[in-house]
């Protein structure tokens, strides 16, 4: 049954996200709308459940009857009582739309005209109640929405122009910097600029331990700094920070409704209309009033009406929890499907920093000789293996020295000198062009490295070899993904050496290199055009088509804008894991929605079979009706993150976040 006449959650005004003159605005959800559920309401629905259960013992017990054939109170509790029923059934009437509360009021009418007044009082009163669980059900969520806009802070300190003041947090601007005391949420997102703490970020990422932030550390708005103070020029306000894209997913995922949701609308309607049509039937042949009142009563639709919106966005929420944002119920209901799992290599699979992870000091070098050299040559550049090797000068504690001259070789490899000794950096053929041998020192790794030679006053010293490391959950998530029956595909433009590598690695048996953005495109088309459920995760600016061209694209959090924007769901921790986890949600919503569509459907057509040949009468009939409707929304509700009574949350509470889905706007999809 609806939901929108019941008012089952007292609601106070929301307060809205600081604006950020983006052009997010679209999104801008206007809850007033929402905003019509006060105690005097509730009270009333209460007072009005109470009046019928009462006018019903009073008919039981014949109390007051002036006319035979009409109970004077019997009649004025049920037009009272029954007054959301019956609004709702003209609404739908005007609208033309076929609803449960429809064929129940054609059901109460016709009790009412053959006098079972009892009867039809009973069938209100269990009605009455069923809507007051149900709102409370899908009210955990609405009170949520509260919730979560307390995390953020109304008003921040700032600093400006060498000095501090409080201010809105509407008038933050990006670039200001943000005094963060302990304790206390951060209002934006930022970098850390001065001071040491750890962050509770849970209701962000879903990770259960605080993380230790330090200067050049991104925070999040939302997130509770625990024990030191922070500086954190802010880098997003409002509706451009993770929080407020988390609030953004949601308000999407109400108005992309999936699939799914329209065909549990269809279901519901053609579910009314077999109901009347087998009450028709019935009135036919046995020619039994009660008989077919009773098939008009226990057919309910309302378990999947309600309960699937419900499912759909309660593990939207709970995967927003677990610090994944997916845009749409749509995105939800293909992810429940998927049967292919494609990855890009470099920044997701891989940390997308080159390291050093080995050295190969000859006989009479150390390995602080081989990294000392090489960081002089790669001072001046600005190749990506530069920073590894300078990186890892620095954690050996070798002093930074400037090359006196410097020579670069594209695609080969760097000359300079110090202290008048030449140094030379490259590969195994710069070094036989410059007469210096490599002998047997030629590494004859895996091939995910890269290796390069060093030498100094025209000695080899050693090698030293850099890859992209693995996450160290890659493989971890690989295989949770083959326990759950997925085909796992690796695209990348790297090397075939470092693709085989990395697949070899993780147990990719399917691995493509050396490809354009295009070709990742193709490879996405052909899987798709085989009949394969594809979703692509990826992070770079060349994984953004391919993104798009499957059926779900999954970027990582620290990736591009141009992957964020371009992908249907976002892994704001960069956590793979998270991944698994969304998968599961999501297989687990189309498992209840179709438990839910298969329940109802078995309920309805056992339930009309007895009532049709009289083995039901209106009580049992309604008693099954509001059973089955709040067993099928209650497993939905499973989905919904248990959610603390507060106002505003803490510590580890804040992870409720997810909640909020749990009926933002439910009433009115329902």
């Amino acid at each position: 049954m609806s939901t929108t006449y019941m008012n089952a959650t007292p609601e106070t005004e929301h307060t809205p996200l600081p604006p950020t003159g983006s052009d997010h605005d679209d999104h801008d959800h206007d809850h007033d709308e929402h905003d019509h559920h006060h105690h005097p309401f509730e009270w009333l629905d209460l007072a009005r459940i109470a009046a019928v259960g009462v006018a019903a013992l009073l008919v039981w017990l014949r109390v007051w009857e002036p006319f035979e054939s009409v109970s004077v109170i019997g009649l004025a509790a049920a037009l009272v009582g029954g007054w959301p029923i019956f609004k709702e059934a003209f609404d739908s009437l005007c609208e033309r739309r076929m609803t449960m509360e429809l064929s129940m009021t054609i059901a109460l009418a016709a009790a009412l005209a053959i006098g079972e007044f009892t009867t039809a009082l009973v069938i209100i009163f269990f009605v009455l109640i069923a809507e007051v669980l149900e709102g409370l059900t899908v009210g955990r969520g609405r009170r949520a929405i509260q919730q979560l806009l307390d995390l953020m802070p109304r008003t921040a300190t700032v600093r400006r122009d060498g000095s501090t003041s409080e201010v809105g947090a509407g008038d933050l601007r990006v670039g200001d910097v943000v005094l963060v005391k302990p304790g206390s949420r951060l209002p934006v997102d930022g970098v850390v600029t001065s001071g040491r703490s750890s962050v509770d970020q849970s209701s962000i990422t879903g990770e259960s331990l605080p993380v230790e932030k330090v200067e050049g550390a991104e925070v999040y708005a939302g997130t509770i700094n625990q024990s030191g103070a922070l500086e954190v020029r802010v880098t997003g306000i409002g509706r451009d920070t993770a929080f407020g894209k988390i609030i953004e997913a949601v308000e999407r995922a109400e108005k992309l409704r999936a699939p799914i949701q329209k065909t549990a609308d269809r279901l519901s309607g053609y579910l009314v209309y077999f109901a009347l049509g087998c009450a028709v039937l019935t009135f036919l042949v046995t020619r039994d009033a009660r008989a077919t009142i009773s098939v008009i009563i226990v057919a309910g639709a309302c378990g999947i009406a309600a309960g699937t919106p419900l499912a759909i966005l309660g593990a939207v929420g709970r995967a927003a929890r677990n610090g994944a944002i997916i845009k749409g119920g749509v995105y939800l209901e293909v992810l429940g499907k998927v049967d292919t799992v494609v990855f890009d290599k470099t920044g997701t699979l891989t940390v997308g920093t080159p390291r050093v992870t080995e050295v190969k000091p000859v006989a009479g070098a150390t390995e602080s000789d081989v990294v000392g050299a090489a960081a002089i040559a790669e001072r001046r550049s600005e190749h990506p293996l530069a920073k590894a090797v300078l990186e890892k000068a620095g954690a050996l504690g070798l002093p930074p020295t400037e090359p006196e001259h410097f020579d670069y070789l594209p695609g080969q490899g760097i000359a300079c000198s110090v202290s008048g000794e030449e140094i030379l950096v490259g590969n195994e053929s710069f070094f036989r062009a410059r007469g210096v041998p490599t002998g047997l020192l030629a590494p004859a790794g895996d091939g995910a490295s890269s290796w390069i030679f060093v030498a100094r006053a025209g000695r080899l010293l050693g090698t030293i070899g850099i890859a992209d490391t693995l996450r160290p959950e890659a493989a971890r998530t690989i295989a949770e993904l083959h326990e759950l029956g997925l085909q796992t595909v690796l695209l990348t433009g790297d090397a075939r050496a470092v693709s085989d590598a990395v697949a070899g690695r993780l147990g990719i048996a399917d691995a493509h290199a050396e490809l354009l953005p295009t070709e990742k495109v193709d490879r996405v088309k052909k899987l798709r055009a085989a009949g394969r459920t594809v979703v692509m995760v990826g992070d770079g600016i060349n994984d953004a088509p391919a993104l798009v061209e499957a059926n779900v694209g999954v970027a990582m959090g620290a990736g591009t804008d141009v992957a964020r924007e371009s992908a249907d769901v976002v892994l704001i921790g960069n956590d793979l894991p998270r991944f698994v986890e969304t998968l599961r949600t999501a297989r687990w919503c189309r498992s209840i929605i179709l438990t839910n569509f298969a329940g109802t459907i078995l309920v309805d057509g056992i339930g009309v079979g007895l009532a049709a040949f009289g083995y039901l009468n209106p009580l049992v009939a309604a008693l099954i009706h509001v059973v089955s409707e709040l067993a099928f929304i209650l497993n939905s509700a499973r989905l919904l993150p248990a959610v603390d009574s507060k106002a505003v949350l803490t510590g580890a509470e804040s992870a409720a976040l997810g909640a909020v889905v749990a009926g933002q706007s439910v009433e009115k999809s329902v």
